[in-house]
Parts: structure tokens; C-alpha cells; sequence
């Protein structure tokens, strides 16, 4: 493996150049965890990974519970199976707690007042319930919870990370909660060490080739706790040494791995630019710059032959969608009718009319 091969590798993996999956469900067990705090980002992320999908047949498949959204592994929503609720949960959520604990002691939030808003969430949510974020407030400023948009957040947050609860089905264009022993039919049990193996394994299995380092950082685990897991599946992995850093990657085994499209047109947080900390395969230093936002928020990216290429967005409007481009540079003609033909997918696959401004 040469560091030129690693983008086509990863777009192989990742079922982003040769979708083999037809359901939601399986690139989400693919996958592992797909960032969604963007829902409609995260769904076509989805989509570009899924055979003959539509926006639709997703949103059908996460109002039927077939796909769940919760805080794990980061700060952040995740795509997740219901199966794999109990044990990620179990696994990440005391990271994300650490990492989240000097924000709720500024907002007054304390184990106390976990105790009192998880016991009153359970109580309305009971009986197969679902409730909007609104409805929540409503019911925790009925026993007196100051509930402004952060420590809301916060609170609804710190539920999921106990396994309280989890999303329910969309009501219009609102989403809702549900309690998790309630949506949850099934679920793996799994020992720390079992998790860790798993969680490396759908990793590097559909991110690969990676490093430790990006395994650690999509995970939210520890370099300590990162490496047991590596360890436990490394003979499973393909090791490739590139500048001295030691990447890791399913075994080829024969497989004709296909060229890089020439565009994709990928959603802000696409596992293909979020979740590695060393993005120096997919783009050189300036163009990173150019596609961060702020932190590690990234914006949505033109791909051109696996590269970073440029950013666009979208402006939503009544009867259609506006797709405007950035590229970094001149496309030739062979990439400008590649680039508008995502563009044109990007319509079919909502259902809308998109026009390219």
C-alpha cells in the first residue's frame, strides 16, 4: 500500500465507491457509528453508502426503530443499531461524561439533578410514550428544573449516557425520545474486553486503512483502551508502514479494489473526513484548513478521485433545493459534469427538485 492507494482503500471500505449494502441497518452495522447531529446530512451520508435508497426508505427505517440516534462515543449523535445500544453505551459513555463534566458543574448540574429530571423523564415517557424536546421542558419546569437551551441539552444528554433513553420516531419534522427499555427489543451483551474488540473491528473494518490515533479519536477511548482493542483483532488487520506510521486495514485478499469516483459531493460530518485525526491522505494542509469550520466541525466536501476539491452547501427553499459549489479550482469538463450529476443525485434522492446556482 502506497499513501496514493489509502483513498481509494477507504472509499472501498467505507462502501462509499461500490455500495454492496441495501438497508440502513447494515451501514450502520458496517459502519459502527455514524455522526448525526445533522440529521439530514447524516442521512444522505447513509444514502451515499446504501444501493437504491431514498431519504425516504431511511426515515422509515429510523422511525421504525431499525436505526437509533444517541450520544455515544463523543459529544455528539451517533447512528447506531438498537443491538449495539447497551454495550456502546456501557463502553463510551463514561469518557463522554468526563469530557462533559466542567460544562454541567458551570451550568449547576449535578448528580442530584440528574437523579430528579432522569426520574421524571422515565415517568412521562412510560407506557411506550415518545416526547419532542419541548415536551421534555415542559415537564421538567413542572418540578421546578431551569431548563434553558443548554442545560436542557445537557440533561436529555446525560440521560441518553445512562441508557434512559433513546430517539423515537420523527413527529413531522421534530424528533422524540423514547425509553430505551421500551424501544430496545434485543441487545448484545458483551464483556469490556468483547466491546472493545467489536468496536475496533467495525473501525478499521469500514474506515481502514487508519491509525491507532484515528481509532482513538473516532472512538472517544483512550490511547490505553484504543490499543487493547487494536491488539485483540491486529491479526484479523493488515499492517503498512507510510512514513513511519503504522496504518491498519482489512485484508485485501485478492479484491480488485475500484478507482475513486470522480465526485462525490459528501455531507458535513461524513465518516470520510470526520472521523480521523490525521487527514492528510484526503487533503493537503491548506485545503484542511479551508474545510474545517471550527474545531473538528467540518463543512460538506466536493471529492474529486478520493481528494478534497472543494465544499458546497445547500439553501433549502419551498419547492426545491439550491446547491451552491466552492471548488478550490477549475474543473475540467470531465469533473463538472461529474460534480452536476451528484448534484442531480443529491435531488433524486430527497425527492426534490434541486437546482445549481
Amino acid at each position: 500500500m502506497t499513501p496514493e492507494e489509502i483513498p481509494s482503500l477507504r472509499l472501498y471500505h467505507s462502501g462509499l465507491s461500490q455500495p454492496t449494502v441495501t438497508t440502513a441497518a447494515e451501514a450502520v452495522a458496517h459502519a459502527g457509528a455514524v455522526q448525526a447531529q445533522d440529521f439530514s446530512a447524516a442521512i444522505w451520508s447513509l444514502g451515499l453508502r446504501i444501493r437504491d435508497v431514498t431519504a425516504a426508505i431511511i426515515e422509515d427505517a429510523y422511525n421504525d426503530g431499525k436505526i437509533l440516534r444517541v450520544h455515544v462515543l463523543r459529544p455528539t449523535w451517533h447512528f447506531i443499531l438498537p443491538e449495539d445500544l447497551r454495550w456502546m453505551t456501557a463502553l463510551t459513555a463514561p469518557g463522554v461524561k468526563s469530557t462533559v463534566a466542567a460544562s454541567n458543574r458551570k451550568l449547576g448540574l449535578d448528580t442530584t439533578l440528574f437523579s430528579k429530571s432522569n426520574a421524571a423523564i422515565e415517568k412521562a415517557l412510560e407506557g411506550h410514550h415518545v416526547l419532542t424536546r419541548q415536551d421534555l421542558k415542559g415537564i421538567l419546569a413542572d418540578i421546578g428544573i431551569v431548563t434553558d437551551v443548554q442545560r436542557l441539552a445537557h440533561i436529555i444528554m446525560q440521560a441518553e449516557l445512562e441508557g434512559l433513553i433513546c430517539s423515537g420516531p420523527m413527529q413531522g419534522r421534530q424528533h422524540t425520545y423514547a425509553l430505551v427499555d421500551e424501544r430496545v427489543r434485543e441487545s448484545r451483551a458483551l464483556t469490556r474486553e468483547q466491546s472493545l474488540a467489536e468496536l475496533a473491528c467495525r473501525y478499521f473494518g469500514s474506515h481502514g486503512p487508519a491509525q491507532l490515533r484515528d481509532f482513538s479519536w473516532w472512538s472517544g477511548l483512550s490511547s490505553r483502551d484504543a490499543e487493547a482493542g487494536l491488539d485483540s483483532i491486529r491479526e484479523e488487520l493488515e499492517r503498512t508502514l507510510i512514513d513511519g506510521k503504522p496504518y491498519w486495514s482489512p485484508p485485501e485478499d485478492g479484491e480488485v479494489i475500484p478507482d475513486p469516483p470522480v465526485a462525490l459531493l459528501l455531507s458535513m460530518y461524513d465518516e470520510y473526513t470526520i472521523a480521523y485525526t490525521d487527514r492528510s491522505a484526503i487533503s493537503d494542509a491548506r485545503e484542511i484548513e479551508r474545510m474545517i469550520v471550527k474545531g473538528n466541525a467540518m463543512t460538506a466536501v466536493i471529492v474529486l478521485y478520493g481528494k478534497v476539491a472543494g465544499t458546497w452547501k445547500k439553501r433549502v427553499k419551498k419547492d426545491s433545493i439550491e446547491v451552491l459549489l466552492n471548488p478550490f479550482r477549475e474543473l475540467n469538463d470531465e469533473e463538472q459534469e461529474a460534480v452536476e450529476r451528484e448534484v442531480q443525485r443529491y435531488g433524486e434522492f430527497f425527492g426534490r427538485w434541486v437546482e445549481l446556482v
